[in-house]
């Protein structure tokens, strides 16, 4: 299995509802949300296989294994939908009656208990919050369901703003252990809100990783979603480090670590997670020595209590894995079950190493909050945007606590398209939809709600999984899989309750083919899209380059990501050198030579026709370079995005991707330093002294305010912070 992550395909039109014709089998899927066919293209419909159609319905509890049990299946499904009064969970939009209630049967008496123990009568007026609805039919019969009422949409963005999109491990300071941490976060959105008028940062998935030899480096196949990684702590920001009995103990520690971070700035050396993780650990043994005064003791009581049993679960995995590795499934049988005498006798004799681990997570937390209190300080109108990984690691602490949330023997993956013909298969274990519905989406809820504690907002990679995921059986290739849908209606309920509650915006990855229907029904309720510059394209018409006036205008609009080439590589054609080396070509190296420099002149023209590019003629290469860089993000200027974001890397011209998906061992994915056009790792010191970077960041801060937006009236600038210009 790959942890390069899920790749993000160029943006495709949306394909056509799929026609295939009913059988029972297919029939018995489509009940279950169990998509019978797919579309790989939008004049072509492939049908799922009957095996991965019986292994997937398998997976949710559905017999299908033969054309008897697919008969009786059918028969069960109608007997329970005929007996059924209510779905296990209903949805309430800005407080008006919830939609399919007039089905009921007429007499049927309605009450809903609220989240705060309050009775009503009706199911109307309502507060936002996931309430209790109980309906009694004429003829006795009686049902409850989850009643999710949730604001109609979510405010749009502050008016226009830019900010920096980056990989904080990638991000060193002359501070930190080997990898950046949320000490330096924190110093990035102090200096970047107010010195650089930048409204938001964004970070890769700061979740808890699956410990290993080595750790899989992917910031997208966490151990837990819901708790943040202790890797990202900056140890001497702790209270407690100050007073550590040992301090020549934590002195060598620093040596080692000072040594570790030279080996990355100066000698070439990639990212050592593991390297830099038993440091930490190492030191935080010893800052755990020292006892909590009775403020913290209270503050880590309250952590406790409001974190409750997912924390205590969290914190017994990895106090378990200590013991017997981190696959729980190879663990001794009575440890595979959290809820088991075993593994609460375990608990019991681990509790030492179990608080050890929940203090971390409360340390983290708090750290996390102080990045996102320095971000607000610093004038910046949205703050931290945090990211949220499509899936859990099927060995993690997550898929091991929430066992009977999780569709057993399935990983989520993407069908074979124009872009891979074999598909993919991401490793990460699916939500079971029904499971999902029937708990009012309690563990769904819970995670949005730790994500948000600290954000400005969220972006969702994959934000399509929402809607539908692509399963794959274990063990079968992606071409052997098919598409179960979620109640989107009830998924995105659940988003805008918690994001509006929280005050956050939400930014949906959209990248890659998508159905009809699901950009409209993210805009209409306030979910920003994602839109990369090299991929809007007028994709039903001449393919040419999408004017920026027909750009969206509820959007994070980029240049690039991290799963994609640098701009500095991508004007210079390096990229499809660096893909040719690693044997990742298509086609042949000059046919995709050719194809990458058409494209890139092609882009160039248009920049030229709109009187962007400025100062490439008569320079050298280098200043050609950045003044062309300078230009595509003068193009975003000009479309009406209200989020503009700047890959962090680009500002000094570094030429490698974070990520390079398709790849494994062949390419250093997740481990690489910025640096600069010369491949020399870039410090946060660095970044924040380069003529480079602030070259191109007054050019995003000057044309996207009020007055200079090149593109006219498209809002009102950047936040503004306290210290000036660059």
């Amino acid at each position: 299995m790959a942890s390069s992550g899920p790749a993000e395909p160029q943006r495709t039109p949306s394909e056509p509802a799929p026609q295939t014709p009913p059988t029972p089998l297919s029939r018995l899927a489509e009940l279950h949300g169990v998509a019978p066919a797919y579309s790989p293209s939008p004049d072509r419909t492939v049908a799922a296989s009957d095996a991965a159609l019986v292994a997937i319905l398998a997976a949710l509890g559905v017999d299908a294994s033969t054309p008897d049990a697919v008969t009786a299946s059918l028969a069960r499904h109608e007997t329970e939908a005929s007996r059924r009064l209510l779905p296990p969970t209903v949805v309430c939009w800005g407080g008006l009656a919830p939609a399919g209630l007039d089905a009921l049967p007429d007499g049927t008496r309605l009450r809903v208990t609220t989240e705060q123990g309050e009775t009503r009568a009706s199911a109307e007026g309502l507060p936002p919050g996931v309430h209790t609805l109980h309906a009694t039919a004429p003829d006795g019969r009686t049902a409850d369901a989850h009643l999710v009422v949730a604001p109609t949409r979510l405010p749009a963005p502050p008016g226009r703003t830019y900010g920096l999109l980056v990989q904080l491990y990638s991000l060193l300071s002359r501070r930190s252990w080997g990898m950046g941490d949320l000490g330096d976060l924190a110093e990035l959105t102090a200096w970047a809100g107010r010195a650089l008028g930048a409204g938001f940062v964004q970070v890769n998935p700061l979740h808890a990783a699956v410990p290993g030899h080595p750790t899989d480096p992917s910031p997208y196949r966490p151990s837990s979603r819901r708790f943040p990684d202790p890797v990202h702590l900056r140890v001497e920001d702790v209270p407690e480090y100050p007073y550590v009995e040992d301090p020549e103990r934590l002195r060598t520690v620093l040596k080692r670590a000072e040594q570790l971070r030279e080996s990355v700035l100066s000698k070439g050396a990639l990212i050592d997670r593991d390297a830099v993780w038993e440091l930490k650990r190492e030191a935080l043994e010893a800052v755990r020595a020292v006892p909590l005064g009775p403020g913290r003791r209270a503050a880590y009581a309250d952590f406790l209590a409001e974190e409750g049993q997912a924390l205590e679960d969290h914190a017994t995995w990895y106090a378990l894995a200590e013991v017997h590795g981190s696959d729980w499934r190879s663990w001794p049988e009575g440890l595979r079950d959290p809820r088991s005498p075993e593994t609460a006798r375990a608990r019991g004799e681990l509790m030492d190493r179990v608080d050890f681990h929940s203090r971390l997570a409360w340390l983290t937390d708090a750290q996390l909050g102080a990045a996102q209190r320095s971000a607000t300080d610093a004038g910046m109108a949205v703050g931290l945007v945090h990211d949220l990984a499509v899936g859990v690691h099927p060995d993690g602490a997550d898929a091991w606590a929430q066992q009977e949330y999780f569709a057993a023997g399935m990983s989520v993956g993407a069908p074979p398209d124009a872009f891979n013909a074999r598909g993919q298969d991401w490793g990460l274990p699916p939500w079971r939809p029904d499971r999902l519905a029937a708990s009012g989406y309690a563990p769904y809820r819970r995670l949005l709600r730790a994500l948000l504690r600290h954000a400005g907002a969220l972006r969702i990679d994959h934000v399509m999984g929402l809607f539908r995921l692509w399963w794959v059986p274990q063990g079968q290739p992606p071409t052997e899989g098919s598409y179960v849908r979620y109640d989107a209606e009830a998924m995105l309920a659940i988003l805008v309750l918690e994001a509006s509650r929280a005050g956050t915006l939400v930014i949906g990855e959209d990248l890659g083919t998508v159905e009809p229907g699901v950009r409209e029904t993210l805009q209409e309720r306030g979910v920003l899209g994602t839109s990369v510059l090299w991929f809007e394209r007028d994709w039903e018409g001449d393919g040419h380059p999408l004017p920026p006036e027909s750009w969206r205008a509820d959007c994070l609009a980029t240049v690039t990501t991290h799963d994609l080439p640098s701009t500095a590589a991508r004007l210079t054609g390096e990229h499809v050198e660096l893909r040719a080396g690693l044997g990742l070509l298509l086609g042949s190296l000059d046919e995709e030579r050719a194809a990458a420099a058409a494209d890139t002149r092609e882009w160039l023209a248009v920049l030229g026709r709109l009187g962007l590019l400025r100062g490439t003629t008569g320079g050298s290469p280098a200043s050609a370079e950045e003044a062309e860089i300078q230009a595509v993000h003068r193009f975003l200027l000009r479309t009406p995005a209200h989020m503009i974001g700047v890959w962090l890397p680009d500002a000094v011209g570094d030429r490698r991707p974070q990520n390079l998906p398709g790849t494994w061992d062949q390419y250093p994915n997740w481990r690489l330093p910025i640096a600069d056009a010369e491949g020399r790792p870039v410090t946060l010191e660095d970044l924040a002294a380069s003529p480079r970077l602030h070259a191109l960041l007054e050019v995003v801060r000057a044309e996207s305010g009020p007055g200079g937006a090149v593109g006219g009236d498209v809002g009102a600038g950047p936040s503004q912070g306290s210290g000036g210009g660059p």
